[in-house]
């Protein structure tokens, strides 16, 4: 299992408290520090089965710089929208976990990192 995450944010925090109580095994990445490339972004969304708008920050400042609200949310646009995660990481929703069986959530809630531990524990 693999979690990105920003240590200032609470929810992370919860999710690695949820994990380390479950005795999960697991890797972290500090997603803001080793930023993910294009590629890594496109597998991770696959995982989450989502869009990169649907994991995009959009009350973010870079955001809203962006202009971001206002672009399209169209398969045509996807791969401008993933640029946009790689440059700006902070605009990535966080944390996201990786399950050992293929599958990835956004681990916003008790119930979301609880689902990545059953995936990851078969």
């Amino acid at each position: 299992m693999e979690i990105w995450i920003n240590p200032a944010c609470s929810k992370c925090r919860s999710a690695l408290t949820l994990l380390d109580a479950e005795g999960a095994g697991y890797t972290v990445r500090r997603y803001l520090e080793d930023v993910p490339s294009k590629d890594e972004i496109r597998a991770a969304l696959d995982r989450l089965g989502l869009e990169p708008w649907d994991i995009t920050r959009t009350q973010e400042a870079a955001a809203k710089e962006l202009g971001l609200k206002d672009w399209p949310r169209e398969e045509g646009a996807r791969d401008r929208w993933i640029a946009a995660l790689a440059e700006h990481p902070k605009l990535i929703q966080r944390p996201i976990i990786t399950a050992d069986d293929g599958s990835a959530v956004v681990g916003r809630t008790e119930e979301a990192v609880r689902e990545a531990l059953s995936r990851s524990r078969g």
